[in-house]
């Protein structure tokens, strides 16, 4: 299966647990990690017979800058079940969210989450076993 990945895409949203992240917002950070066939857009080079990642982009980014939610878990499975909802050539998507900077009096890089999910037999979205 080939891969595409939109990495470290940077929206800014107010989801978290705490009122004032839902009124202060912050930056996040967005991997997507695509498996699906790329054999036919290589050999046409033709944009219809691929995924157009600008769109994936606003999809993302209508995500994160929407509604708030309380986890970051919560906001990778939206963007995972709508990634796979919308375009039917992915097969597999592993959605990584990092929240830079959570309200703690702690110093690190942040907190990432990263859920792989796939399309079950019956068109539900289901995580990736091992």
């Amino acid at each position: 299966m080939d891969r595409m990945r939109l990495k470290r895409m940077v929206f800014y949203g107010y989801h978290g647990v705490f009122p004032e992240e839902n009124k202060l917002g912050q930056k996040y950070f967005v991997d997507l990690d695509m498996r699906l066939d790329l054999s036919l857009a290589a050999r046409s080079d033709d944009v219809g017979d691929t995924v157009n990642y600008a769109e994936i982009h606003a999809l993302a980014k209508k995500i994160v800058e929407g509604p708030p939610v309380k986890l970051i878990e919560t906001l990778a499975e939206n963007i995972a079940s709508a990634v796979l909802g919308t375009y039917t050539s992915i097969h597999t998507v592993t959605v990584s969210v990092t929240k830079p900077n959570p309200p703690f009096d702690i110093t690190f890089d942040g907190v990432t989450v990263e859920l792989r999910r796939t399309r079950g037999p019956d068109g539900t979205v289901v995580p990736v076993e091992d």
